[in-house]
């Protein structure tokens, strides 16, 4: 369906990567079957659309196992051979734009599969991703969107903890001050978040229904998958293009100055994290079969 419901094949990979060693096994071994449970809560397929899917989704899972992983492992080298080293924040931007290149053959593999599943789409099932993506709003508002300024900066902390602490451990009084200080200095602004995940939302709803009223052939839905693809890695309004490059400059100093403050048992900490994902990957990569959704 949308472009987050394609990439949730993608977003599997990805989240599996950053949660540690036994785990990253087990939620990618069972990526198959936890992808359709998340992508049919979006698209409400049944009989034959169900099987098309499902198939769509094994395939998909057995191309990234065979011809990904290695590039992610090898990319988790370069953070991992620099982590006892001071890093700017170029080297922060620069090893984030590598990634998102990494994650885009996966990407566009994903669209050249759903592409099979529009021409089938109903208006019933385009009215569920309506609701769908009101419920995610919701869901939206209330993790990002506290009205008490309180409560939204506690939030944000913890967010930000998390995923701190997973990389490097525990941190002390002073780093936890730096992370404090760092969410109330921060750009991100979940009002403009909300607004664009709207267009964006609103945009996909749009093509699938043209597509649909307009027989597309499969040539033109790809083009149109992949051209909001595009519209939503790159917003057309050039406001949000501005505060996005804001976020992300701003981002990659706040991770180079948080890594500054880590101490060299921190350090060596991550690089061992680093160092099991890497063998994950590639443990991972060898075939075990297709699991069914």
């Amino acid at each position: 369906m949308r472009l987050k419901v394609l990439k949730a094949w993608v977003v599997m990979a990805g989240l599996a990567i950053l949660s540690g060693c036994s785990t990253l096994r087990v939620a990618y071994d069972t990526g198959p079957t936890l992808s359709w449970w998340w992508i049919d809560g979006y698209g409400d397929f049944s009989g034959e659309q169900a099987a098309r899917v499902k198939d769509g989704i094994r395939s998909w899972f057995d191309w990234h196992r065979t011809t990904q992983l290695e590039g992610y492992a090898a990319w988790l080298a370069g953070p991992r051979a620099k982590i006892g080293e001071s890093v700017t924040p170029a080297q922060m931007c620069a090893w984030y734009d590598e990634a998102r290149r990494l994650l885009d053959p996966a990407v566009d593999r994903g669209l050249l599969a759903a592409a099979a599943w529009v021409p089938g789409l109903t208006e019933s099932q385009l009215r569920h991703l309506e609701q769908r993506y009101a419920k995610g709003n919701d869901e939206m508002r209330r993790d990002f969107l506290q009205p008490d300024p309180v409560k939204r900066h506690e939030a944000a902390l913890r967010r930000t903890l998390d995923r701190v602490e997973m990389i490097y451990g525990r941190v002390d009084k002073q780093q936890l001050q730096l992370i404090e200080d760092g969410i109330k200095a921060s750009p991100f602004s979940p009002e403009r978040w909300l607004a664009e995940r709207l267009r964006r939302q609103r945009d996909t709803v749009q093509t699938l229904r043209r597509l649909v009223a307009e027989k597309a052939d499969g040539d033109r839905i790809v083009a149109a998958l992949r051209t909001l693809a595009e519209r939503t890695e790159r917003s057309p309004d050039p406001a949000y293009r501005d505060y996005q490059q804001q976020l992300r400059s701003y981002n990659c100093g706040f991770a180079a100055r948080l890594h500054a403050a880590m101490n060299a048992g921190q350090r060596q900490a991550a690089r061992e994290r680093i160092k099991d994902w890497e063998d994950d990957l590639r443990a991972l990569r060898a075939p075990v079969g297709s699991a069914a959704p």
